[in-house]
């Protein structure tokens, strides 16, 4: 039988453990048929969204993403572009060098530190993978400069496996919108798995991440544009009317949208 110390502990134990599912499961202020709405939403307005970093393979996917962090999408693209003609496998990216990295990369924010990455991984998919991306999350991580984000990212796009990266969008849409709250980007994807509807979780990243970045945006979001504009819970938002739910034009990617960006 267990003292009375020893039951306290495990009371004690059991409401620390309850409390950090609490904070780990925040409620999400929407009901199933709402998010289910939500999504419907999404998916009319992008029947078929995509990433916007140019690649060629899985492994210039893995580089890419790598490279995001900090960065914008464009300014990536506009790096990789010549890199990805010259290096699109571990061992071209090896035989270039972390010298030869950095000269096409030296515009993107962290860069030294980016093209190690970028030459480490590379050796290490020659060395334990066979020159192959992995498909796994835990060996993606294993990468240099791979973290949960970027493995979701290259799951996703790169072998079609369902997945949530929460970037500096999705974390923000997710607690912006009270859709599922919470403190650290791996307590929002938890949540988020367990909000969205299964129908709609193959695209959801890039729907979030779409909707962040073109219309609830950082510093002012655009709730007059917002097809979600009567559903959002967001306390500050300045519309309650939703925009016209149609179609949007096929996304630009690669080097098109560079070149609408120049």
């Amino acid at each position: 039988m267990a003292t009375d110390k020893t039951q306290s502990h495990m009371q004690t134990s059991q409401k620390s453990n309850g409390a950090a599912r609490g904070r780990r499961h925040a409620r999400s202020a929407y009901s199933k048929a709402e998010m289910v709405e939500i999504f419907r939403r999404f998916s009319i307005q992008r029947p078929e969204p995509k990433g916007e970093l140019e690649h060629v393979n899985p492994f210039t996917l893995v580089v890419a993403v790598a490279l995001s962090a900090q960065a914008t999408d464009v300014g990536v693209n506009r790096a990789t572009r010549k890199l990805f003609q010259i290096a699109d496998t571990p061992e071209k990216m090896l035989a270039l060098g972390e010298e030869g990295v950095i000269e096409h990369i030296k515009t993107i924010g962290l860069y030294r530190n980016k093209a190690k990455n970028v030459i480490a991984l590379s050796k290490m998919l020659i060395d334990e993978f066979g020159g192959e991306v992995p498909k796994t999350r835990e060996e993606l991580i294993r990468l240099p400069g791979v973290g949960r984000k970027t493995a979701n990212v290259v799951m996703s796009m790169a072998f079609g496996i369902p997945t949530l990266a929460v970037d500096t969008h999705v974390f923000r849409i997710a607690n912006r919108l009270k859709m599922a709250p919470g403190t650290t980007p791996d307590a929002v994807e938890d949540n988020l798995l367990r909000v969205i509807p299964k129908e709609y979780l193959f695209h959801a990243h890039h729907w979030l991440i779409l909707h962040g970045r073109y219309t609830c945006k950082a510093r002012k979001p655009e709730c007059e544009h917002c097809i979600i504009a009567d559903l959002c819970r967001y306390p500050a938002k300045t519309c309650d009317v939703p925009a016209p739910l149609a179609e949007l034009p096929a996304q630009m990617i690669g080097a098109a949208a560079l070149a609408e960006h120049e």
